[in-house]
């Protein structure tokens, strides 16, 4: 009996250690104070703005960022940075106009490491204009941290993902994408080799300043696989995830050359608000913890998809869902509800007014048409323009 209960045990111990050994790594918990200084440092006074010579230098804080993390560098030459040139003159050649940045961690599966993961931002800003500072702390020192501390968490693990996970700050984005242009138009490998493209724009405030607490979430509507993965992660404690496709809001930031290129992609932004390209988008306007909550789910869904048996495939079929609707009618509720702290002109309630009311008529039925999609899609884009 006592034989065959010792037995037993080193059998039990053996399962529990096989099951510990096969499980993923538990990602370190990335914190508000971690965030923070990322923006408070890019979205200070010394940075300018981020603009020219001033994006240059941000573009130093990343590699040395890198360099800390022991992150490999990405392009050819064992650089990190990437160039990015302009027109050509004449007499001196083509001048720099711009500089990518790029590190990576090579996959930990001898066939699954030739895949990648990509998390991508813009450092760039708008400058010095007239004299004022644009710091541009939420657009996109916000993104900029999100992606130094989910390089920084997934380096911290005992063993690397299965497939390789590459960190790309990107310059000139302010400026048509340029630099997330010109990567996708000299890429390091096929871009085929690229599994799941991620990007976040503003992380660090609420669309309009409405009480809203919500990040969106845009791009897994081309991708089943990926929307299953965000449906099945950790949700964050203080952050609600609204699904929304791309094409309601038009392309916004970096994913663009990469769904352009149908590489399945997400876009993580808690929306525009009235300081969006001003002066007035600084650190202290900042809510550091919303930024530490969509750090953690970035983080998480990296290292889903990185260690998944199968990676993500593009779908150009978009399923109509309720999640679109449910979304937009919380939002032109609020908008509604605070008028009187901020008021609406008489054209704008009317617009939010009827937006509401056709939300509302679809969730009612429990079923979105593809005309009440075109629709939304068109009314979505009116408020982004002239709403907030």
């Amino acid at each position: 009996m006592i034989y065959r209960l010792l037995i037993l045990a080193g059998w039990i111990c053996f399962s529990i250690a096989s099951c510990a050994i096969g499980a993923e790594p538990e990602l370190p918990v990335i914190t508000a104070a971690q965030v923070r200084p990322h923006v408070e440092t890019l979205a200070g006074p010394e940075y300018r703005g981020r603009r020219g010579p001033d994006a240059f230098r941000a573009a130093q804080y990343l590699v040395a960022r890198f360099r800390e993390m022991k992150l490999k560098p990405l392009f050819p030459e064992d650089r990190f940075d990437q160039r990015i040139p302009g027109d050509a003159d004449k007499e001196e050649g083509a001048h720099i106009v711009g500089v990518n940045v790029g590190g990576w961690i090579e996959g930990s599966d001898p066939v699954l490491k030739d895949e990648y993961i990509v998390i991508g931002v813009h450092h760039d800003h708008l400058g010095v204009r007239e004299g004022e500072i644009y710091a541009g702390a939420d657009d996109n020192a916000t993104g900029v941290a999100m992606m130094l501390e989910v390089a920084r968490a997934i380096a911290s693990l005992p063993t690397a993902p299965k497939r390789s996970v590459v960190f790309i700050g990107f310059d000139l984005e302010e400026h048509l994408l340029w630099g997330s242009r010109w990567f996708v138009a000299h890429p390091p490998w096929p871009l085929t080799k690229v599994k799941l493209f991620m990007t976040a724009d503003m992380i660090g405030r609420a669309l309009g300043d409405l009480p809203l607490p919500v990040v969106f979430v845009m791009g897994s509507e081309h991708s089943p696989t990926i929307r299953e993965t965000l449906d099945r992660s950790v949700r964050p404690k203080e952050v609600e995830i609204a699904r929304l496709g791309s094409d309601l809001v038009g392309t916004r930031s970096d994913y663009g050359p990469f769904r352009d290129r149908q590489i399945p992609f997400l876009f993580f932004s808690t929306g525009q608000h009235p300081d969006y390209h001003s002066p007035n988008d600084i650190p202290a306007k900042v809510n550091y913890e919303k930024v530490a909550q969509v750090t953690n789910l970035a983080a998480r869904i990296t290292q889903s998809v990185a260690d998944a048996a199968e990676a993500p495939m593009w779908t150009s079929d978009v399923a109509l869902t309720l999640d679109e609707p449910r979304a937009l009618e919380r939002i032109t509720t609020l908008l509604l509800e605070t008028d009187a702290a901020k008021p609406l002109t008489d054209v704008q309630r009317y617009m939010v007014s009827t937006v509401r009311n056709r939300t509302r008529r679809i969730l009612e039925k429990g079923a979105m048409t593809a005309d009440d999609r075109t629709w939304l899609t068109r009314m979505s884009q009116l408020m982004l323009l002239s709403v907030f």
